[in-house]
């Protein structure tokens, strides 16, 4: 939505541009008067709205890629002359005679053509992202019999639709079984819960029937989990009668439970997070070089140590830092295992031998965490968020500690700002769960002002 305002945008200022230099029409189109102003940002308000309304009308916002890109592009152009419709007739309405023909028209022609090329550019964007894993919907389908094992196949076989195709869970019957391998059937219907947190589903497609007593029971179970239910058409009619049909590739199926969406919650956090990094960048630039040239001269060993972390969902992601240990630190790790003084997974050994004299300043400081940002600008990591976790911790997770990993890791978080001296694993996850349960953009605002008072006091190591 916010990219077809800018591209509205641009195609207003384009229609002026020629209507004034390429038609060359200065008379009867003059900015000399407030009023001829306010008449043509008063009609471009009118169609932005307009085409605002009908595009979400024709769900082309749907949080979902739509399949078919030809079928989406119709529905933009369809939206585009509707919202020109609209426009020419609340200019009849209005008696507005000195709206110039030409910069209605240009509009609504350069506004169509801008959006389809905006709309294929961001689909062939989404079809590459797709192909890497990145950005896809965790799927799952209940029930194994034949329909489901075609459906299965179906969505594994096609990366656009932008699904990752987990499995199959088992209805309590076991009927229909259709060859299905055991290996791919993750659980029966009573371990959705688990197999939730473990896999992070987004949605279950329902291919069997089952009784409507216990669709009911899972459609609640789904509202509590923030997961989206959808069934194959036809299956549970009172249930999904007024839900449209949609289409799961070729299969039509309806929605019986949408998950509460907070897409435009976390595009302002993820603006924020780049404007943030890049401000930070900048600004630190100077900084970060003086550093690099005291770990250079104060031991042997690379400027910087890049390690494996798990990012949202289990991405996997180089985490880039200031080194701060001797070169040879991770041999020197197990040798140190009877001295760590936290428990559980963490580890952590005051006066650490293989901490350099430069890096006990870095850490003191956290200093040694400034190229995170560049993670952070390349959407790896967030500016707030839970700690990312190496792999050694995640293989040794109870199932609860997976609600962490919902989230995109962060450079400072709830635990960093409250209880970063706490040894206990234990209270470490109950911040960080807390921080996925209850975020909201204040709540990074608090953290970011009660990081800066960790860091200028000194307490980050």
């Amino acid at each position: 939505m916010s990219g077809d305002v800018v591209i509205v945008v641009l195609a207003f200022a384009l229609a002026l541009e020629v209507k004034l230099h390429v038609l060359n029409d200065r008379n009867t189109f003059s900015f000399v008067h407030h009023s001829t102003v306010s008449l043509y940002l008063g009609f471009f308000a009118w169609f932005l709205c307009c085409l605002l309304l009908v595009s979400e009308h024709y769900d082309l916002y749907n949080p979902t890629l739509a399949p078919g890109g030809l079928r989406e592009l119709r529905l933009t152009v369809q939206a585009s002359l509707n919202a020109g419709l609209l426009l020419c007739g609340g200019l009849y309405m209005a008696r507005l005679e000195l709206a110039s023909r030409a910069v209605v028209v240009l509009l609504v022609c350069t506004t169509t053509f801008a959006l389809c090329i905006w709309r294929a550019s961001l689909r062939l964007a989404y079809y590459r992202h797709f192909e890497k894993g990145i950005d896809t919907r965790n799927v799952i389908i209940l029930g194994t019999n034949h329909l489901c094992r075609t459906l299965g196949e179906h969505i594994a076989g096609n990366y656009r639709l932008g699904y990752q195709f987990l499995g199959y869970i088992s209805t309590s019957d076991h009927s229909g079984d259709a060859g299905i391998a055991p290996q791919e059937v993750l659980g029966g219907i009573e371990r959705l819960r688990q197999l939730t947190r473990l896999h992070f589903i987004d949605e279950v497609v329902i291919a069997h029937p089952l009784p409507t007593e216990q669709v009911i029971l899972l459609l609640e179970e789904a509202r509590e989990l923030g997961i989206d239910i959808r069934a194959i058409s036809g299956l549970y009619g009172d249930l999904s009668a007024h839900a449209p049909i949609e289409y799961l590739g070729v299969y039509p199926v309806r929605s019986l439970h949408r998950s509460h969406s907070r897409t435009l919650s976390h595009l302002f956090k993820r603006a924020f997070d780049i404007i943030f990094s890049l401000a930070a960048m900048i600004a630190v630039f100077p900084l970060m070089f003086v550093i690099a040239v005291m770990i250079r001269v104060d031991s042997e060993g690379p400027i910087f140590y890049v390690s494996e972390r798990i990012g949202k969902r289990g991405r996997v992601f180089p985490c880039f830092k200031f080194r701060t240990m001797v070169k040879d630190a991770e041999k020197k790790k197990r040798e140190l295992a009877a001295l760590n003084e936290r428990d559980g997974i963490l580890f952590k050994v005051s006066n650490d031998p293989r901490v350099t004299r430069i890096g006990r300043i870095l850490r003191k400081y956290s200093l040694d965490e400034l190229p995170q940002f560049f993670n952070v600008f390349r959407g790896e990591m967030s500016v707030v968020g839970p700690r990312p976790p190496i792999a050694s911790e995640v293989e040794k997770y109870e199932l609860e500690h997976f609600r962490r990993l919902e989230v995109m890791p962060g450079l400072t978080g709830l635990w960093q700002v409250h209880a970063r001296q706490d040894s206990s694993f234990a209270k470490y996850i109950e911040l960080d769960t807390a921080y996925v349960e209850n975020w909201t953009f204040w709540l990074d605002v608090k953290i970011l002002l009660r990081t800066a008072h960790v860091v200028l006091s000194g307490t980050g190591a």
